[in-house]
Order: structure tokens, then C-alpha cells, then sequence
């Protein structure tokens, strides 16, 4: 089922790979899969709710939080992008993942564990409209360049955890002032 979402990144694909094969502009496209890290906007799903917890708030789980998402960390991703950048062939299309693919309850019981939390304090609510059930992507032409993550899945995520428990002078002001 084709999404606005989806398609919306197909078009982009599509609009910088015409420039390729017409101009002969050199393009490479990179498709990262879900990024997280120090510094993340805290309306997306990992520091949205580590920030949640942080203030004592329950976070919101979207359905029943079976949607499955690959995470990559974010310095893992740059690492990629600049080898593809360097190294890629023009015109191709490098996918970029860690292999993390994690539901997003198993996501939450993990931050919820770091913070000291148990599943009382997760709201669930209604799944978005549109929002795909799984986000799967072949990462093998990225490997083939000789990327690999540099840290696990779950170190990343305690970094990470870590990183807005230590800031809370970074996103607070943020989460005040899109409340």
C-alpha cells in the first residue's frame, strides 16, 4: 500500500536521480534507516520518551507497539554517508541500517529498564494514520563498501540515555517551548 510518506521519499529519490541521468550531475542517494543519538529533537520516539520518563511522564506508545523499526546510531550513520560520499558508485542507491530491527515496545521496555520505569508508565495510544506496520531495508551495497556499525544496538541506546539524563539543559527549554 503505497503511503504519502513513503512516496514523498520515492519522489526525492526519483528527482535527484533524474538530475544524474540527465545533467550527468553526480548523485548518490543514501537512505538511512531510523537515526538516534545525543542532540535528537526530543518529538522523536527515543528522546521524547527518555524526556518523558525524566519528568515523570508517561510515554505515548502508538497501537499495540508492534511496529518494527531498524535503529542506527548516529555516528554510525555519518560514518556511512561519508563512505558512501567517498567511495559509492554515481546514480546508485546505498540503503543505510545497523540490522537493529526492534519492535517498538521492546524499544520502550528497554528505556523504560535504563530509567528505572515499568510499564505503568506507558500510555498507549492510537496508532497514527498511515503509520507502517515495519520499515525493512537491504543494507548489503553499504556493507559491501565496507561500513559496519561501530557500536551494538542496546550500548547505543544507554549512550544515548545517558547523554539527555546529563543535558538537561539542552532539551528542556526545547520540550517548553513546543508544549
Amino acid at each position: 500500500m503505497l503511503r504519502a510518506y513513503s512516496a514523498s521519499k520515492a519522489g526525492s529519490d526519483l528527482v535527484a536521480l533524474s538530475y544524474h541521468s540527465t545533467y550527468g550531475l553526480p548523485v548518490v542517494v543514501t537512505r538511512s534507516s531510523n537515526n538516534f543519538g545525543p542532540y535528537q529533537f526530543p518529538e522523536k520516539v527515543i528522546p521524547l520518551f527518555v524526556t518523558n520518563l525524566l519528568e515523570g511522564r508517561k510515554v505515548p506508545l502508538y497501537g499495540d507497539g508492534m511496529n518494527v523499526r531498524d535503529w542506527c546510531y548516529v555516528e554510525d550513520n555519518c560514518a556511512a554517508v561519508d563512505l558512501v560520499l567517498r567511495t559509492g558508485t554515481t546514480g546508485e542507491i546505498y540503503n543505510i541500517g545497523a540490522g537493529n530491527e526492534v519492535p517498538n515496545r521492546e524499544l520502550t521496555d528497554v528505556i523504560l529498564e535504563l530509567l528505572g520505569h515499568d510499564e505503568s508508565m506507558i500510555d498507549y495510544v492510537e496508532d497514527r494514520l498511515g503509520h507502517d506496520r515495519r520499515y525493512s531495508i537491504d543494507i548489503a551495497k553499504v556493507r559491501a563498501l565496507g561500513w559496519e556499525p561501530t557500536r551494538d544496538w542496546r550500548e547505543a541506546l544507554e549512550v544515548t540515555v545517558a547523554w539527555y539524563r546529563d543535558n538537561r539543559w539542552w532539551w528542556e527549554p526545547l520540550k517548553q517551548r513546543t508544549a
